[in-house]
């Protein structure tokens, strides 16, 4: 299903009225079918796929609307109870927490998802699961920078890389959550002083996405940049022969591997306060993070499985194991008002 988001300064009632029509239009005949809606921050065709997997297994057409995660929060806000919103798909462990926060979710849970998501992937009372890893890694140009040289996050505030660096902007929520991880672990100086080193040594103002950052590597704009895994293995497979060319030039060095791990959060979703169709997302939910979910996910996108026991796309098993930073997921939602300060202080805006 696809919706026309309307603008946040739509009234209440047109909103409400709006996306309750949107939903019951878009699917035509199939309004007479069993459905669960999805509202969803993550726009993936392997996510497509797994709905479609789940609508032949079960019967139950998966009805998705999609916006990123800012509308998502403000539409759920003005929607209220009259929501038509079953389960809330988000990309970042601090859109769920704030979610959560908002009142938007409810707890759900069953002896599926917790035998399927690890304890660490999870919210503690079962307001939202993860069901698949990202994460935020170092990538550097070949040939310019040694392995050595990007061993940890802290290597990026040496001289050695004076105007070498490449970012996206603090905005963005990967880079809250991983500022608001470091605050979890190390406090708030010490965060303070990092992103302060790293703003200093950029090679250009905050620009663009993860992929522009690796483009920028590639190019010799920046030798490192701070990016999740999978925009490198896309760019890889991508039909451009243009982006193979440039990734072909760019490493990943997972961080940290000495000290506390490499930085990870996860895509997840949580069934939404007012769900009309409880069961309905409930049971989606539990197929998202199951067994043959989990596999049909691995070859179809570049994110890592949230078991061990799922083997991952081979370009990610080709990376090898390595040591994840161990901190409640909840804190990269609840220290990301702090984070966004610190980055607002430091000029990395």
């Amino acid at each position: 299903m696809t919706a026309l988001l309307p603008t946040l300064k739509t009234s209440r009632r047109s909103l409400v009225l709006g996306a309750s029509a949107a939903v019951l239009a878009a699917c035509g005949p199939q309004n007479r079918a069993e459905f669960v809606n999805v509202y969803s921050a993550r726009h993936y065709d392997s996510d497509k796929r797994l709905y479609e997997a789940f609508e032949q297994s079960t019967g139950t057409v998966v009805r998705v609307l999609p916006a990123n995660a800012e509308q998502l929060l403000e539409r759920l806000r003005a929607e209220g109870d009259a929501t038509e919103a079953d389960l809330i798909v988000a990309a970042d462990a601090g859109n769920l927490w704030r979610l959560q926060n908002a009142g938007l979710l409810q707890s759900a849970t069953s002896s599926a998802l917790e035998a399927g998501v690890p304890a660490r992937l999870r919210e503690p009372q079962g307001y939202w699961w993860g069901f698949s890893k990202r994460a935020r890694v170092i990538a550097y140009r070949k040939g310019s920078v040694r392995e050595q040289d990007v061993a940890s996050m802290d290597d990026l505030v040496r001289p050695r890389f004076h105007r070498k660096l490449a970012v996206r902007s603090s905005a963005n929520t990967y880079n809250l959550s991983m500022l608001a991880s470091r605050i979890e672990r190390l406090g708030a100086d010490n965060a303070r002083a990092w992103a302060a080193g790293v703003r200093a040594n950029l090679a250009r103002d905050p620009q663009g996405g993860d992929t522009d950052q690796i483009k920028a590597v590639a190019a010799g704009d920046a030798h490192a940049a701070i990016v999740n895994h999978y925009y490198l293995l896309r760019m890889m497979q991508s039909e451009d022969p243009a982006e193979r060319e440039a990734a072909n030039k760019v490493a990943l060095k997972f961080p940290d591997q000495a000290g506390a791990g490499t930085h990870v959060n996860i895509s997840g979703a949580g069934v939404a306060a007012h769900s009309k169709r409880r069961e309905k997302a409930l049971q989606l939910l539990e197929y998202l993070v199951s067994d043959e979910a989990q596999t049909l996910l691995a070859p179809l996108n570049s994110e890592f499985p949230i078991r061990t026991s799922i083997q991952p796309a081979a370009a990610l098993a080709e990376l090898g194991p390595f040591k994840e930073e161990d901190i409640p997921l909840e804190a990269l939602g609840r220290r990301q008002t702090e984070a966004a300060a610190i980055f607002e202080q430091v000029g990395w805006r």
